[in-house]
Order: C-alpha cells, then structure tokens, then sequence
C-alpha cells in the first residue's frame, strides 16, 4: 500500500513543473504481430506533424524503411524487435509514443516498456480480433493498472463487422469495449468514420499509398451518411449501429476506463489513414497526464519534487562506428536540465549530465530540458543499468522493473578462440540492455557462456548484433533446461539446491543466483525442498 502523497516543495519552480506535466502523454503501443503498429506508429508521427512524408514497411513503394524500424534486422525482416521512443507534439501536447516490438519473442523489452507508459494504445486486426500476443500484453497493462486504448486497425480490408469486434474484446480480454467511433463500411466500401464524441461523420478520400493525411469532409451524421456513395442497405445498417452505440461512450465511468474495466474504442485504417484524424483529437483526452510513482519505501513522490527518473532500457551501439550505449530514462519527478549532476542508485559521486537527447527513433537532438513523463536519452558512462534511479538531491530509489525468468537457453562460444574477450564484453553489454541473460555455465569451462531469453528469435538478435557490433562469430550449442527460478541471496537455500535433484545453480553477471531444472518434476522436488516462496518466476 502506498502512503499519502509526499508534500509538495514550496517555491516558484513547482507550478511550472505541474504544467508542464499537464501536458505530457507518455504511451505505449502494444499488438499482435502484423496488426498494423509499425504503420500505425508512423502515421501518428505523421499527423503529429513529425514527418512530413510515412515509410511503412509493408508499403515498398515508398522506397523508405519505417522510422522507428532503426535497427539493420529489423529493417531486413520487416519486424519490431526492441523499442523505440518517438517525440512528437500536436496542439500544445507533447507526446512520448513507446514503440514497443510486436513479435512474441520481445515481450520482455515490451514489459519493461510498459513500466515506463501511463496507457497503451492496443493496435487489433479487424479480421482476426483479439490474438495470443494481445492477451498477453493486455494482462500486463492490467496488472499495472494503466488505462487501454483500443485501434481496430485495416478496416479498409474484409474483415469481422463492427459489432462483432466489440464482443471479441470483451469476450477475449474481459473488459467492457465502449465505443468512441464507428466505420461507415468496410474492406473496398469503407468510407467514413462518425465520431460518437464529436458526434460528426467523416468521409475520406484515399491519399496516395497513405503517405500523407487522408483528405476529409466533415458532416452532421444524417447528411454524411446521404453524401455517401454506398447502397442504401449499408446506410440503413449503419444508422441503425449508430442509434445502438451512439450514446455508449458518454454514459461510460470513468472509474471503469482508468481501472482497465473498460476500453474506448476507435476503429480505421492506418495504411489508408482513415479514422486516425478522429483517434489524435481524443486520444489526447483520453491518455492520462503522467503518473506518480511509489518508491521502495511506499512512498509516493509528488511530480514537482526536485528531480528523479529510472532507466527503462538501454540500448548500445545506436552508432555502430563508436562503442556507445544510451540510456532511457522516464522522469518521474522534477525538473531535468542539460549540465545537471546526478547521484545513481547508491555511487556517492555525482554525475553531470552534458549532452541529453531525445530521439526520433536513431536521429538524435540535445535536449534542454524534461519533464515529469519525459524520455531522456543518455550517454551512459558505465554506471547505469536497466531499472537505475537517478536522482538530485534526496535520494529515491523505485523497484519498479523486475527481472524476468527466461524460458530458453543455449551454450555459446566465440566461434574464433582468441576473441574470447570480445565476446564476454558484447554479451556483458547486451545483457545490460536487457537483450539477453548472460551466465556462467554450470561446471562449464571459461570460454563458454550460458544465454537465457524469454523468446527463441532472441538468439537470432543476439548472434546478429554480436557479429555486426563486436565482429564475434558465435557458435551455439542447446542445452536442455526445462525452466528456471531466480533466488533470494540465501547461502542455505542456494546451498540445499546445489545437491538437489537435477538441478542446477548459477548466478548472472550481476551475480544473481538462478536454479535451472532439468524437468518439472525437478522443479517441484526443488519446491518441496525450500518452498514456493523463494523460488521466483521474476526479481526485484
């Protein structure tokens, strides 16, 4: 339980810093692969003024790779497989947009994302509903408690009606789908959305291979419909749709929205940019001004005490020709400024922070100053890693990102013995990034490591950068752990686990102790020998 809110500092800087706070919204997207986040991402971008011209990567013709597609494997396979942070500002609100990887196998840099957000934008196919990789990353958005926006995503293309969308969220993720707009037509017939808020119907006119904002004629829902070029069954249907949810979203409670009981829900096409002028004009009153945190003593720190923050990500070598490693910090509290010095977690000096960044996805510009909702981009001197506070003046420290059990593991090796070191410090580095677990092999000899990651396709990024970054051609070999269970620091627990049936204790390059089992049944041995209780699916 937290404790009453922290008082606020008396002083001339604590007003500006609310209001400016006011104006924050710091969002991720979350989605099924191939629902349509990537292009949807840059169609926000795009109407948010901060490119003039969209990528997609589905849509080649363009000639152009998504801008928050940065990485050189994602831009080949056509995939998101680690976060970006985009910025981008839109009628006086600056916008923090976390985009976070769509396949499976990256949902750890997807949970840890989540820390970081105050909503999620959930992207659905309209023809295939709610997917595995949704339901997933929803319970993560309800465990946090964060509030969930709804884009039912390629309406420009046959898929379920509207109707049945609405019961497939409810039924999938158990939360109650209000609706905040509503298509007119669908597949080759979409032309319009009418906006239940606004209470107005847009028509459309597709631009050119969506790279720009869609053309729109706004009417009073009566006339629109008639401006239609559509059958008279399909206009009598959708008024009739019209009538049933017209009223939905504002008898909604708000309680429900904020609680994730309830979702608005906006419905378009992000490659045609239909609906997304209707999503931009509400979503900023719909995603929450940035939240407050609890810090380890349940203590929950006011927004315009001086400044703190915590790394969410970190992310080496965004230049290939230098040996960098940039941090992401989300600003909880206070004021940040270029040139401001520092404390990190417990290190008594100080560190002056000179050339701050916010990005677009790899093009960075200085950064003057931050606010509470803010994502700072740091040069990372060697002293931070993912979940670090840093902080001026009082000393804060939030537990807010654990670590995650992985699910997969493998033996590598430097496929050339005498750049044995060069693979260490990669994987050393990768590991700080959140990437990869990195431990030592159990009985293994010293030119061995053992890798651990929630998603087999990890690996794939892991042998990728390893060979672009450090030029270290990796060998793999399988080991066959079935699961795994971080450990309390417990000389006695780690002890009586060392001689317990097929299992096995290492520790990480933090010298965290982990137990890897053979088989479930060495798990559930293990768990009648020091109990349920310490052994961890995640740690803090």
């Amino acid at each position: 339980m937290s404790t009453a809110a922290a008082p606020s500092p008396v002083g001339k800087n604590a007003a500006p810093i609310l209001e400016e706070a006011r104006n924050r919204r710091t969002f991720a997207i979350i989605s099924h692969p191939d629902a349509g986040k990537t292009t949807l991402t840059e169609k926000l971008l795009l109407y948010g003024g901060a490119i003039r011209e969209a990528g997609s990567i589905k849509q080649r013709k363009a000639a152009r790779h998504a801008a928050s597609d940065w990485m050189a494997i994602e831009q080949e396979r056509g995939i998101s497989v680690t976060s970006s942070v985009l910025r981008f500002e839109k009628d006086g609100i600056k916008y923090n947009l976390l985009d976070t990887p769509g396949h499976k196998d990256f949902s750890e840099d997807t949970l840890r994302t989540l820390v970081a957000a105050d909503c999620a934008l959930m992207v659905i196919d309209s023809a295939k509903g709610v997917e595995e990789q949704t339901e997933k990353l929803f319970e993560v958005c309800r465990m946090r408690g964060i509030p969930v926006i709804t884009f039912v995503n390629k309406y420009d293309r046959p898929g379920m009606d509207p109707l049945e969308v609405l019961s497939n969220i409810e039924s999938k993720l158990g939360i109650h789908p209000v609706a905040a707009a509503w298509p007119l037509g669908y597949g080759t017939d979409f032309q319009g959305v009418y906006d239940v808020i606004g209470r107005k119907l847009h028509l459309y006119i597709k631009a050119s291979h969506g790279a720009r904002e869609a053309d729109t004629e706004i009417f009073d829902l009566e006339e629109g419909v008639a401006n239609a070029q559509l059958s008279e069954s399909v206009k009598e249907a959708f008024m009739e749709e019209c009538e049933l949810i017209r009223d939905e979203f504002h008898e909604m409670d708000p309680d429900e929205y904020n609680t994730g009981k309830a979702t608005p829900v906006f419905f378009g096409s992000a490659l045609s940019n239909f609906g997304l002028d209707i999503f931009l004009e509400h979503f900023r009153n719909l995603a929450p001004q940035p939240q407050r945190y609890t810090d380890n003593t349940e203590q929950l720190r006011s927004l315009d005490e001086p400044f703190s923050g915590f790394v969410f990500k970190l992310q080496a070598n965004m230049n290939p020709e230098h040996r960098d490693c940039t941090a992401f910090v989300r600003v909880a509290t206070g004021k940040f400024e270029r040139g401001i010095e520092v404390k990190v977690d417990d290190l008594s000096k100080k560190i002056r922070m000179t050339s701050p960044h916010t990005l677009m996805a790899d093009d960075r510009s200085l950064l003057e100053v931050a606010y509470p909702g803010d994502i700072v981009a740091l040069f990372n001197p060697g002293e931070f890693k993912i979940g670090s506070t840093v902080y001026k003046g009082e000393k804060k420290k939030y537990d807010v990102i654990p670590l995650f059990t992985p699910e997969h593991f493998i033996k590598a090796s430097s496929k050339d013995p005498f750049r044995r070191k060069q693979l260490r410090e990669g994987l050393q580095q990768l590991s700080e990034e959140g990437v990869v677990h990195v431990f030592e092999v159990p009985n293994g000899v010293g030119n061995e490591l053992l890798l651990g990651t929630v998603g087999v396709l990890q690996f794939e990024v892991v042998q990728h950068r390893m060979l672009a970054e450090y030029k270290v051609e990796m060998h793999y070999t399988p080991v066959p752990y079935h699961t795994a269970r971080w450990l309390p620091e417990n000389e006695e627990i780690i002890s009586k686990l060392k001689t317990a049936f097929s299992t096995h204790v290492t520790f990480d390059l933090d010298e965290n102790p982990i137990a890897l089992f053979d088989s479930a049944y060495a798990l559930s041995q293990a768990i009648e020998k020091v109990g349920e209780e310490n052994l961890f699916k995640f740690k803090r």
